[in-house]
């Protein structure tokens, strides 16, 4: 028994790492650009709502072309589309530090979120596909603790390269290491090709609308779309808040945000383990955003030390991430057999909607000097999102 299992944890841990490697690069491009807002602001004469666009943009092209991406992945194969994906991404980022105008930005936007929809249908398909069922919530939860770091690293990152090179060289530099991340998972694919099982089953399974039509995973998708609204709302956006709601250095607001989604990190792995060993993934999610939503409040609209600031946000960080496994346990649930790259693919495409509706939202709100008004938003949307979440497990 032992000489089964082992080669099958290697195996699992091999598949897991390149899928999680993928997705650092993802969720590390998504947060290159607002660090940068200030500067790029400065050099471009533009406003934050401008610049806010510019990453709904990204985030429409992304949500828009998610769905697409799903049906291609169950078609084609993670091993080619992944790949595909992340070089289009990257190249994108790059060449962002390039272009002498907005509107080109704007153009490179659209392409980037193209290369970014491939990632959670290509993703969840390979590891729905290819890991042992019992260590499912714990894969999903290394793949959202590689998305989170590499939130985590894109700020401290753009920002260190930007003061020594300037913006533009942060982009392209960034960029180009992108551009060798995909060059490396597009010859290590063979851990991504599905087994010729499971291939059937995705050729044999709904192809059509029909599949989205359940109940179930409509409601997956408002649950995604407000969760990203909030969530959003805070990664992107802490760093320029709390100077003015708080009185802190920007340069301690940045270490907040870093140590807000290192925490965020540690929370999703540890609920990967809660969630393998429960189906109460409802309450766990629950339970987490209410008091997400609370310590939102008191960052927003109480005056609190620094280092009082620093804790809560640590721990809004780490109760936030406990719940991403069990949301996606919940999705996997509902989802028919061989349709994962469709479903996913829809399904976190709400995400990119709520990543597209949050910025500027909260672009608008700082050009009008509403400083507190985005912690507000952020909690009332924690607190909506509890809805199709319970929804979720009532009609899957």
């Amino acid at each position: 028994m032992t000489d089964v299992a082992l080669p099958k944890v290697g195996s699992d841990l091999r598949i897991i790492s390149v899928v999680a490697a993928a997705h650092f690069t993802s969720h590390f491009f998504q947060l290159v650009l607002p660090p940068l807002f200030p500067m790029m602001r400065e050099s471009l004469g533009v406003s934050y709502t401008e610049l806010g666009w510019l990453m709904a943009v990204f985030f429409g092209a992304s949500g828009l072309c998610q769905v697409g991406a799903g049906f291609v992945v169950d078609r084609f194969g993670a091993h080619l589309v992944l790949p595909a994906g992340m070089a289009l991404l990257a190249g994108s980022i790059m060449a962002m530090g390039l272009v002498p105008s907005t509107w080109m930005l704007y153009g490179l936007a659209i392409l980037a979120g193209a290369g970014n929809s491939v990632y959670h249908p290509a993703d969840y398909s390979v590891l729905t596909g290819r890991v042992t069922p019992s260590r499912m919530a714990r894969a999903y939860s290394i793949h959202s603790v590689s998305g989170t770091l590499g939130w985590a690293a894109a700020p401290v990152t753009v920002l260190f390269l930007s003061e020594s090179f300037g913006w533009r060289a942060a982009l392209s530099m960034t960029g180009a290491v992108g551009l060798i991340a995909a060059l490396l998972i597009l010859v290590d694919r063979s851990d991504l090709v599905l087994p010729h099982a499971t291939k059937k089953a995705h050729l044999a399974a709904p192809a059509g609308p029909s599949v989205f039509r359940s109940p179930a995973i409509l409601m997956a998708f408002f649950y995604f779309m407000l969760l990203s609204m909030a969530f959003t709302g805070l990664q992107n956006f802490l760093t320029l808040l709390l100077p003015h709601v708080q009185g802190v250095t920007f340069l301690f607001a940045t270490t907040v945000t870093t140590f807000y989604l290192t925490s965020y990190a540690v929370g999703s792995l540890a609920g990967g383990y809660l969630a393998d060993r429960t189906n109460n993934h409802d309450r766990i999610i629950a339970y987490g955003l209410l008091a997400v939503a609370v310590l939102t409040v008191c960052m927003g609209f109480v005056a609190l030390p620094s280092f009082v600031l620093l804790a809560i946000a640590m721990l809004a960080g780490c109760l936030g991430g406990m719940t991403i496994p069990s949301r996606d346990m919940l999705v996997r649930s509902a989802t028919p057999a061989g349709a994962t790259g469709k479903v996913f693919g829809f399904v976190y495409s709400g995400l990119d909607l709520g990543a597209l509706i949050a910025p500027p939202a909260i672009g608008s709100m700082l050009d009008h000097g509403a400083n507190r008004l985005p912690f507000a938003l952020i909690a009332l949307t924690l607190c909506l999102t509890l809805v199709p979440a319970f929804a979720v497990r009532r009609k899957r």
